[in-house]
C-alpha cells in the first residue's frame, strides 16, 4: 500500500520513514519527484495544523497521506514558539535564527523547562482523519550541543541521557515526540487501514 508523507522537510521525511521501516508500506515524498502544492497552516493547534496538512494533501494526490506538524514548547515563554516554531524568527526562518532568538528570549529567565510535541496525522482522500499525539519534556540550554537532528535539537537537553537530542541519533528515533505519535499511529494502523 502507498502512503505519502506531506512534508517539504527532507530531515523529517528521513525521520518518519526510518521510524515506519518496519510496516509493509510504500512510503512516497516529494523525494519521489511527487510535487505538492503548499498548504498555509494558520491553526493555533498542532492538531489543526496536521489535519488540514493531511486532508488537503489526501485529496490532492487521491492517496493516504501522514502529515505532522510539531514544535516546542517553552513554560517561561508561555508555550513559545509552540505552532510557530519553524518560523519563530520570522519570514525567512533558519534553525540557527531560531535558536539564537529562543536564547535570547529565556535570557535571565531561571525556569528552562519545556517540551516538544508532535501530532501526526493520517488522512484518507475520503476525507477521514486520524490524529496521534506524542510529547517528550526536556530543558532549555544555552550552549549549543550535538551536530545531528534538526530544528532546536541542540539545545533541547534531556536529564535522563546528560546530553541535548543533537547528541543522540541513535536513540532519537526511539524517544523523539514524533516517535511517540507515530508509534501510536502504527498501534491503530491495522485496523485503520482495513477500513479502506
Amino acid at each position: 500500500m502507498k502512503i505519502f508523507l506531506a512534508t517539504g522537510n527532507k530531515k523529517k521525511i528521513d525521520e518518519i520513514s526510518k521510524i515506519l521501516e518496519d510496516l509493509n508500506l510504500e512510503i512516497l515524498s516529494i523525494k519521489d519527484g511527487i510535487e505538492i502544492p503548499e498548504v498555509i497552516e494558520d491553526g493555533d493547534t498542532f492538531e489543526a495544523n496536521s489535519q488540514k496538512k493531511a486532508l488537503e494533501i489526501a485529496k490532492f494526490t487521491n492517496m493516504i497521506t501522514i502529515a505532522d506538524d510539531s514544535g516546542l514548547c517553552v513554560d517561561a515563554l508561555d508555550g513559545a514558539p509552540g505552532v510557530y516554531s519553524a518560523r519563530y524568527s520570522g519570514e525567512n526562518a533558519t534553525d540557527e535564527k531560531n535558536n539564537k532568538l529562543l536564547i535570547k528570549n529565556l535570557e535571565g529567565i531561571e525556569n528552562r523547562n519545556g517540551k516538544f510535541v508532535c501530532v501526526i496525522t493520517l488522512a484518507k482522500p475520503t476525507g477521514e482523519v486520524y490524529s496521534f499525539r506524542g510529547e517528550l519534556p526536556g530543558k532549555i540550554v544555552d550552549e549549543k550541543k550535538g551536530e545531528f537532528g534538526f530544528g532546536y535539537d541542540p539545545h533541547f537537553y534531556l536529564e535522563e541521557y546528560g546530553q541535548t537530542l543533537a547528541q543522540i541519533p541513535e536513540i532519537k528515533n526511539k524517544i523523539s515526540h514524533r516517535a511517540k505519535a507515530l508509534e501510536k499511529l502504527k498501534a491503530e494502523m491495522k485496523e485503520i487501514l482495513g477500513k479502506c
